[in-house]
Parts: structure tokens; C-alpha cells; sequence
């Protein structure tokens, strides 16, 4: 049995995992999918002071209090920033960090640091007229996260919560070389591509440290494709020999 700790992109939250935490639980493993705190079913906990460390926090709370061991840590999205700093600060009880479509952070760097200027700007202005100055609604339609069917769309659409700003200009510390050790898998939804994910998937596919999959889906490939990212988060239970690349 494994167990599996799957985190959500911005504007998501917990719900957005509905359609492959059965998948893995019928496969007989434990799944915990955290809201991040100001979003989702936890949208009345918002205020100005959430940054990246009170999401990471969120998640070495779920480690902590189930008491949580030999783990595969999934991020999607904005959720790679997440993992990356809570696998620095928890690096023991992580087997596998999986970075599904997500931002893969250097030391020292924001989200914002891996998007173009201009996109700062519309973040801080979208913020400031329509946030309050520390909320930021979804800038994105829910169309291009790669969502087609009408039906998905009308169950995202309502569930895009505005996303905590400074999430995306905190920088994340990653300094525990024991994190460094950790295996790690890319998954690239290149159908169709979106946002800066391409950036990370030229690098790492190239990296032998990393292995690296390609989805041929959306970037909410747990919405779009649920069983295709289950049955890869499933091979990361077996032991590697037995692994499928």
C-alpha cells in the first residue's frame, strides 16, 4: 500500500482530484487531497498574509498529523512550487515527488520568476482592481486548461476560486540535500501545451536524474484524463524493476 498526497494547482482545490483519488483507492492505497488554505471549500480562510510558506505548511501538516511515510507527493501546477519546498522541509517522508504539468523551482526563485514580465504586471493590476490587492481571480477561462466537455466545464467554472497573490511572488528555499535525492518524475500535458510547463519538459526530459512522461491531454489532465494519471501514479507504487517507462 502506498500513500499518495496529491496537491492542486491555483484558482483549484482539493475537489479537483475527485476523479482519480478512487482510482488509487481502489487499487488499495491510502490518497489525501489537501485544499490549500484560501482556496476552495477553504476560500473564507483568504487574507493578505497567505504566501507560498503557509501553503507548504498545509502540506507538512497533512505529513505530520496522519503521520505520513514513504509518500508519493504529487503537485499540479502552481502545486510543483508546493511539493518542492515541503519535500525540503520533510525530505524523509517522501518516496517520490511527481510533478504533474507543474513549475519545478530552483532555490530562490517565485512562480513569477518562470513567466514572462508582463504577466507580473497583469497580475498585480488584476489584483489591485479586482482582488482587493491580494486576491487574484482566475486570469485563466477554464477552456485553457484543456477542458472541452460542457459538463466539466460547468462543474470547474464556479469552482475557480480567486488565488492568494503572494503565493506567486514568495520564493521558495530549498537547502535539505537529502531533497535533492529524492526520485523525482515530470509528466508534460502537451495536447494542447499551455502555460511555461514546456520550459521545464525540454530540460528535465534531457535529465537522467528525472523520469519524464508525456500526456497527450490538457493541463488539467486529473479533470481530462483521470484514469491515464492514475495508472501512471499507480507504476510509481511498484518496485522501479517493475515499472513500465
Amino acid at each position: 500500500m502506498a500513500n499518495y498526497l496529491l496537491v492542486h494547482g491555483a484558482w483549484h482545490g482539493g475537489w479537483c482530484w475527485k476523479r482519480v483519488s478512487p482510482l488509487l483507492r481502489a487499487a488499495g492505497h491510502e490518497v489525501f487531497t489537501p485544499t490549500l488554505t484560501g482556496l476552495g471549500e477553504r476560500e473564507h480562510l483568504m487574507s493578505v498574509d497567505i504566501g507560498l510558506d503557509t501553503h507548504i505548511r498545509d502540506v507538512l501538516g497533512v505529513l505530520d498529523y496522519e503521520d505520513l511515510r514513504d509518500v508519493i507527493l504529487v503537485g499540479h501546477s502552481y502545486g510543483g512550487m508546493v511539493i518542492a519546498g515541503a519535500a525540503d522541509k520533510a525530505a524523509e517522508r517522501i518516496a517520490h515527488l511527481v510533478y504533474l504539468d507543474a513549475f519545478v523551482p530552483e532555490d530562490g526563485k517565485a512562480l513569477v520568476d518562470y513567466q514572462p514580465p508582463e504577466f507580473l504586471q497583469m497580475f498585480r493590476e488584476r489584483t489591485r482592481t479586482e482582488g482587493e490587492g491580494f486576491k487574484l481571480p482566475c486570469v485563466i477561462p477554464a477552456e485553457a486548461f484543456g477542458l472541452t466537455n460542457e459538463q466539466d466545464l460547468a462543474w470547474v467554472r464556479p469552482r475557480l476560486n480567486p488565488h492568494p497573490l503572494k503565493t506567486k511572488l514568495d520564493a521558495v528555499r530549498l537547502a535539505n540535500p537529502k531533497a535533492a535525492q529524492i526520485p523525482r518524475t515530470f509528466v508534460y500535458c502537451n495536447n494542447p501545451a499551455v502555460g511555461p510547463f514546456g520550459q521545464f519538459a525540454e530540460r528535465l526530459k534531457k535529465d537522467v536524474s528525472w523520469r519524464y512522461v508525456e500526456l497527450p491531454t490538457g493541463h488539467d489532465s486529473m479533470i481530462t484524463a483521470p484514469k491515464d494519471v492514475a495508472a501512471l501514479l499507480l507504476k510509481l507504487a511498484l518496485p522501479a524493476s517493475n515499472r513500465e517507462s
